[in-house]
């Protein structure tokens, strides 16, 4: 577990009174994200990391893979966070949904988190991009790469797959593993957030300069913002989940974020307080 993922967890869990009688009701990994409905009716998203799992090609090593199918409802909300230490991908995914929808649970509850939460906005719409500054795009964020162009700002994108990346992206495409050369460059950072997932966030973040605007957005980055805030984050993007029932049909169904925003859920943006 990376210090961003840990962090966040032992600060919520404090702020919360601990997970308790807490439960998982109902649990879904969806072809493009996993989701979750704990008591009290919060859902929670997460991407899900098909890459991360090439193994599972066959009954026996996909059965390893999500040793819990048809047990993940009624489930402690406690043995998930614990699954934040797991092995498997998808458990841990799963994990980071059940962390992202106690952050929901948290914030329906306090009304002064120490922070300033928008919703309904695309969190990559409030970024303002300086046409002289360099921006650095990790992962292949198709709102962060068209307002780029839109706005006529330098840019690169590092990514893993670069069957990800369009061809006229091309010019502008790094390797992943390329980071530490142009990060620090970097006067606006734009991080997916499936970073937490795969561990490198911690790594990504002490490599941004002071003062660089630094987003990290996605569903899976749903999550109280105070770690990615220390960490060196200055904006947060993520997803509310408000009718966790109908977002997980349709993720069960292979539904995507086209599927549910504005009908299940919405995106966020958090700042901290000037």
């Amino acid at each position: 577990m990376n210090n961003v993922l840990k962090e966040s967890t032992d600060i919520l869990l404090k702020k919360i009174g601990g997970a308790g009688d807490l439960k998982v009701e109902k649990a879904v990994v969806g072809l493009f994200f996993s989701g979750v409905k704990i008591s009290g009716g919060y859902g929670g998203l997460c991407f899900t990391p098909v890459k991360a799992i090439p193994q599972a090609v066959c009954c026996p090593s996909s059965a390893a893979v999500m040793p819990l199918s048809g047990k993940l409802g009624n489930r402690p909300v406690a043995d998930y966070l614990e699954d934040l230490n797991s092995k498997s991908p998808l458990r841990k995914a799963l994990g980071i949904a059940v962390l992202n929808a106690l952050s929901n649970m948290y914030w329906e509850k306090e009304k002064n988190p120490g922070y300033d939460i928008e919703y309904g906005i695309d969190a990559i719409d409030a970024v303002e991009l300086n046409k002289s500054g360099k921006v650095v795009i990790v992962g292949a964020l198709v709102p962060a790469l068209k307002k780029c162009v839109k706005e006529g700002a330098p840019y690169i994108v590092l990514e893993k797959d670069p069957a990800t990346i369009m061809e006229h992206e091309m010019p502008y495409y790094r390797p992943a593993e390329e980071a530490p050369k142009y990060l620090p460059e970097a006067d606006t950072a734009i991080i997916t957030g499936t970073t937490i997932i795969n561990d490198s966030i911690d790594g990504l973040l002490k490599l941004v300069k002071h003062g660089a605007e630094v987003l990290v957005t996605g569903p899976s980055a749903s999550m109280i913002p105070d770690a990615l805030f220390s960490a060196g984050a200055t904006i947060v993007g993520g997803v509310r989940v408000t009718k966790p029932d109908d977002m997980l049909d349709i993720l069960a169904e292979g539904g995507s974020g086209y599927h549910f925003f504005g009908k299940s859920a919405e995106m966020t943006v958090i700042r901290k307080k000037a």
